[in-house]
């Protein structure tokens, strides 16, 4: 599925879920986690026992802080934590008559972890549901603190038709505050009634992915060994896996989608231009509807469109394959498609692939750097760069390796075999660049990068072969990470392609 990033509870977690024994330890995760390019927030509060959590003393809470940073600090192996999430829900479960207020009370838990962490994401303040007011007086005291968080965080738990408007009210009380934009995470989405219906989640997601939300995760309501729900006995999808499936497949670009209104049908959908492969996911509709797809001119005169579905009897059940609709060949009048969707469930979620008639690439070739996992850099966009994205800032090489700068790509490959890998790139130094390169966490070898035209400034790439097996592998570019001993100068990454 490509995990981009997790929510995980504290080192040492005391969190009973589900009145399971204690787990989910974010730092013993971690392995796991980074062996699929995806990151963690590690959420402080869930050092405690219980939910909503039970409040000892000032004195308790510190020493717990304490213990957590310094423990996640100790892991020097440990290289994705990608936050500090100081608290959860706080709106209901900080307990204001014995710990004060919680503006106050994020300020010292702020500065606690920064006496020991100066660098690592603060994320907050995580609360229940979207509220401007609670927002605006949070924000205001913690700018008057100088303790704003990194990533503005709050729990979309029931509804998709208000994120917009959320969202864009975030975004204007921010403005209004003089408070440059934040990063936002919504690290809880969907009520325990939707989270499992494929239909729902894709309105979700679609309205993360058109609102520019930079992550979002699935509550952590289940048993353990079930993904979040998404699988059952360990290793078998649940119908809702599919959807993730398909988003996670999606290559090259995400394209603008228009639905109807904020309610009912909604979906999310990318192109690749390099294969001109077209991939639309929707649902939340019952009945028959039209997706109209615009600008396609570039696929062809002609275009095979597949439809597939996927539905969830219950969360216990699994679904081994998405239900197969139609195959049809459609000839393409002017720059656009129409394509019916009949019989539409609202429950469910469906699939929609358009591609040239002629056929495509037997696999996926080019893998944009934006779309990979950044580690301690930065997406930007550029109108050189393919698909008008690309990573920089890859600066950092430290010797405790948690800062370190570099960037995982998860990529598919049919069989066993030495892979050339090309990269895109850009160097606006006067000298070569290096950047360590290691596949499925093995031995490291070095990629230099020769001086381009400026920062930026695309076109310019470098090649070198990778073995690499046949499915999944991570493929990782370091400025610093553990096992290499860095790189030298600076070097941006537009694209990593694979024959």
């Amino acid at each position: 599925m490509k995990v981009n990033s997790l929510t995980q509870p504290a080192p040492g977690v005391g969190q009973r879920p589900n009145g399971q024994p204690p787990g989910g330890d974010s730092l013993l995760v971690a392995p796991q986690a980074t062996r699929v390019g995806a990151g963690e927030y590690i959420r402080m509060p869930d050092i405690y026992p219980n939910f909503p959590y039970q409040w000892v003393s000032w004195d308790d809470w510190l020493a717990k802080v304490n213990t957590m940073v310094r423990a996640r600090l100790n892991a020097t192996s440990v290289t994705n934590i990608e936050g500090w999430e100081l608290w959860n829900e706080p709106n209901w479960t900080w307990n204001t008559s014995a710990a004060g207020s919680f503006n106050d009370g994020w300020t010292r838990t702020y500065r606690a972890v920064r006496a020991l962490d100066t660098t690592t994401p603060i994320v907050g303040p995580s609360i229940a549901y979207y509220n401007r007011s609670w927002l605006s007086s949070f924000l205001s005291s913690a700018k008057a603190a100088g303790t704003l968080p990194d990533i503005i965080c709050w729990h979309e738990l029931g509804d998709p038709t208000a994120i917009a408007a959320h969202i864009a009210d975030y975004r204007s009380l921010e403005s209004s505050l003089g408070i440059s934009p934040r990063r936002i995470a919504i690290n809880e989405y969907a009520a325990t009634s939707e989270v499992d219906v494929p239909g729902r989640i894709a309105s979700y997601v679609a309205k993360f992915e058109r609102a520019g939300v930079e992550t979002a995760h699935r509550a952590f309501w289940y048993e353990y060994g079930t993904m979040n729900g998404l699988v059952v006995n360990n290793s078998q999808p649940t119908g809702t896996w599919w959807l993730y499936k398909w988003y996670g497949d999606m290559a090259g670009r995400m394209v603008t989608t228009t639905p109807p209104g904020q309610t009912g049908l909604d979906g999310f959908a990318s192109y690749d231009s390099t294969r001109k492969i077209v991939n639309v996911v929707l649902g939340d509709e019952s009945g028959t509807n039209t997706v109209r797809l615009t600008g396609i001119g570039a696929l062809g005169p002609s275009v095979r469109v597949t439809l597939e579905s996927t539905h969830t009897p219950n969360r216990f059940t699994s679904v081994p394959a998405a239900t197969a609709i139609s195959d049809i060949v459609y000839r393409v009048t002017g720059d656009q498609l129409l394509v019916t969707v009949p019989n539409m469930v609202t429950s469910n979620a469906y699939h929609v692939v358009v591609q040239p008639a002629s056929g495509v690439p037997s696999y996926q070739q080019r893998y944009e750097a934006e779309n990979a996992s950044v580690f301690r850099a930065q997406r930007q966009t550029g109108s050189s760069a393919s698909e008008g994205g690309y990573v920089g800032r890859i600066d950092n090489n430290t010797s405790t390796h948690r800062t370190d700068s570099y960037v995982d790509f998860v990529v598919n490959v049919p069989t066993a075999r030495t892979y050339t890998m090309t990269i895109g790139y850009a160097n606006g130094d006067d000298a070569t660049a290096t950047q360590g390169l290691a596949v499925n966490g093995g031995s490291w070898s070095t990629v230099s990068y020769p001086a381009t035209s400026g920062w930026g400034q695309f076109g310019a790439t470098v090649s070198t072969s990778v073995g690499l097996k046949a499915g999944y592998n991570v493929i990782r570019l370091a400025k610093g990470s553990p096992g290499f001993s860095g790189g030298t100068g600076y070097a941006e990454l537009d694209y990593i392609q694979l024959t």
